[in-house]
């Protein structure tokens, strides 16, 4: 067996798709909001983290003069 594991990203985007409902339900717009700007950044950092996310990329092409 190789190891190799495989994440389905639907359950994970059920979880997120609750957690918003349930802040907007009872906590308003700007609860709502706060939780889905955590859960960007939460997503970033991880992509980061398992070096999917290519920072310098999204930055653009700020070498300088060549």
């Amino acid at each position: 067996m190789t190891g190799v594991t495989t994440v389905s990203w639907t359950p994970i985007g059920l979880l997120v798709g609750l957690a918003l409902g349930f802040a907007a339900a009872f906590g308003g717009f700007v609860a709502f909001l706060l939780i889905a700007v955590l859960a960007a950044a939460g997503l970033a950092a991880g992509r980061y983290a398992d070096g999917r996310l290519d920072v310098p990329g999204l930055m653009g092409d700020r070498g300088g003069p060549r």
